[in-house]
């Protein structure tokens, strides 16, 4: 019996004691900084890039848990690359938190709504944050 009980519940324990592996998109550097610091004081491994086509590089590479991507960057914005990630690795796509300082922006808007993406307008409070990247992750969950 415990060894029975040892073999159904090791591995689970094992998983959920694991490293959560974040991507983190965003062009301003302190935010990002800040952001990265925070998240990994909360024992997330977080990989930072400053644009779309840094994390179409890093999403071909490995895979991530959580997909935290600004909406406006330079060279490739967040639906872009969004929509880049949709062709390669589509089940990357429930993973994302998309991010915008544009609360009211209707091109925004209108894609988070076609993608039924999860959005945190900036400025955001850092339990905020926790709370979407919780959801994201029993959602990846419940998928498997």
């Amino acid at each position: 019996m415990q060894t029975q009980l040892n073999q159904s519940i090791i591995p689970d324990l094992i998983k959920s004691m694991q490293t959560k592996r974040i991507l983190l998109l965003e062009d301003d550097e302190d935010f990002r900084n800040i952001i990265k610091e925070f998240l990994e004081s909360r024992f997330y491994d977080v990989k930072t890039v400053r644009n779309g086509v840094e994390g179409v590089r890093e999403i071909m590479a490995s895979d991530f848990e959580v997909i935290l991507c600004d909406m406006m960057m330079p060279t490739l914005p967040g639906d872009m690359f969004y929509l880049a990630v949709e062709r390669m690795r589509p089940h990357l796509c429930s993973r994302f938190i998309f991010m915008t300082g544009h609360k009211g922006d209707g091109k925004i808007a209108d894609f988070i709504k076609k993608v039924n993406g999860t959005i945190l307008t900036k400025p955001f409070l850092v339990d905020d944050l926790l709370e979407m990247i919780a959801f994201i992750q029993v959602r990846s969950d419940m998928k498997l």
